[in-house]
């Protein structure tokens, strides 16, 4: 079970056009590329806040908007590269925390329920070879601080960092990230009832490889 003594931490940017979600542009303009952030973050926020936790923390860059539901603490990201702003985050907990991001809007409450009892760390692969949630029963910012992010070898160094360390290590199903087209789409096919699934089929004759919103539509599963 998860337990009351958790904190959720999410760390996420502000959806702003130009931002966030750069690489879907093109085939969406920045606009709609943030439309689909705002979406995919409101998803994520929602799975949070129906989990029981010690608190519930957004660590973000930039300003809150309506995207954010209540039972949210609000604070900002420390500056540098990545893996200094998650150690930041990570920092600011107290007890067992699990992290995660706004790029997996496919989230359920189920995938985030962790017991600490048999694991010292919780790992959520990510198919791009990142990781889309980081859970540590003792926050320690050190273990993070050096990975190398954004690179397709970054899952695996931050696990062999726990492991390293003598952690108990439990590993969360592998999730996709939205980072292109394709993620979207794929991505909204997983959620189809999620908010971003409903914004990808506004957006499926842009999303789709040959531009046909008739057939967007097939891909995101909203004909038959």
């Amino acid at each position: 079970m998860t337990r009351r003594a958790t904190t959720l931490l999410v760390i996420a940017k502000e959806p702003v056009p130009g931002r966030v979600k750069t690489r879907l542009v093109p085939p969406c303009t920045y606009e709609q590329a943030a439309a689909l952030a705002e979406a995919a973050l409101a998803d994520t926020l929602h799975t949070a806040a129906m989990l029981p936790a010690r608190r519930r923390v957004l660590v973000l860059d930039g300003r809150p908007g309506p995207w954010l539901p209540p039972g949210f603490e609000v604070v900002p990201q420390c500056g540098g590269p990545l893996d200094e702003r998650l150690a930041g985050a990570f920092a600011a907990a107290r007890g067992p925390a699990l992290l995660i991001g706004m790029d997996t809007p496919q989230v359920t409450p189920d995938l985030l329920t962790v017991d600490w009892e048999p694991a010292d760390a919780y790992f959520g692969p990510a198919d791009d070879g990142g990781f889309w949630a980081l859970g540590l029963r003792v926050p320690d910012p050190a273990l993070l601080r050096g990975v190398p992010m954004s690179t397709p070898s970054t899952g695996a160094v931050q696990r062999a960092r726990l492991l390293a360390a003598g952690l108990r290590v439990a590993d969360l199903p592998q999730l996709r990230d939205v980072d292109t087209a394709a993620d979207a789409v794929a991505v909204a096919r997983q959620a189809p009832g999620s908010r971003f699934a409903a914004r990808a089929r506004q957006l499926a004759a842009v999303l789709s490889p040959v531009g046909a919103g008739t057939l967007g539509g097939r891909i995101l599963g909203t004909t038959g």
